[in-house]
């Protein structure tokens, strides 16, 4: 029984942990590397030792098979139905990624946090600003973001949420840091207000989205869905990682 229910875990896990694929997340890191205050490069190196943001970015996926860590298995996504607010929809009482993301914020903040902590904070936070990113992980409930949505891409077995998560960053066959280096950069003033924006703001952007994600026809995905959404993929993971920078500095400075 003890196995089944791990194997049941798993399955369950692995319906709504991932977001963007380790490409999707490393580039966002290291976009936000770019953007990092003195103060907050300093303390992140403290905390982080060798350990990249980029690297570290994929931390949460990785513990996912770790039962210390099962608790944490909600916190990845956030369901609002169609037609619904966050403030108005029904709360996970296990938590989401909204929630999370202003917790750890809160607590990092306050300073209170031994040193393992902090460390395990910060790539939870490195790697939640990534998920709220990804249109998918604000998701609308039945379709468990997408993962219930079984498609073809190209002429493998897939489901709407791994398209969106990596299979259409991984068919541009570009490194984390060749994906990154390709984003186009933002101006002084998309920046600015990028980093202005609320936590339920980037929720609320990945809302705005769905129209655009559930807009197919048929089962059979490739050329031309990447075509259209692959702009979009490129936004996110830039507006993430600007966003992610904008959190540190402010939590460092």
């Amino acid at each position: 029984m003890k196995k089944i229910a791990s194997i049941f875990f798993l399955v369950i896990f692995s319906l709504h942990s991932f977001g963007w694929g380790a490409t999707g997340h490393r580039a966002t890191g290291l976009i936000a590397d770019r953007y990092l205050s003195k103060k907050a490069r300093k303390a992140l190196q403290k905390i982080l030792g060798e350990e990249s943001i980029a690297i570290a970015s994929t931390w949460m996926d990785e513990i996912r098979s770790d039962s210390t860590f099962r608790h944490v298995s909600d916190w990845h996504w956030v369901t609002i139905p169609d037609s619904s607010t966050y403030e108005n929809s029904e709360k996970n009482p296990k938590g989401d990624v909204i929630q999370t993301i202003e917790r750890l914020i809160a607590e990092l903040k306050a300073k209170k946090l031994s040193g393992q902590q902090e460390a395990q904070h910060i790539k939870m936070l490195i790697h939640l600003i990534g998920d709220i990113h990804q249109p998918l992980h604000v998701g609308r409930g039945p379709d468990k973001g997408g993962n219930g949505i079984k498609v073809m891409w190209f002429r493998a077995e897939s489901n709407l949420h791994r398209v969106w998560d990596s299979e259409m960053i991984d068919e541009t066959k570009l490194s984390y840091t060749e994906l990154a280096a390709s984003l186009i950069k933002p101006t002084e003033e998309e920046i600015k207000l990028w980093q202005k924006s609320t936590v339920r703001d980037w929720a609320n952007e990945s809302l705005a989205l769905r129209n655009q994600v559930y807009d197919f026809k048929g089962e059979r995905f490739g050329y031309s869905y990447s075509y259209k959404n692959m702009p979009t993929v490129k936004k996110r993971i830039t507006q993430a990682g600007v966003r992610l920078a904008g959190v540190l500095n402010e939590i460092y400075e």
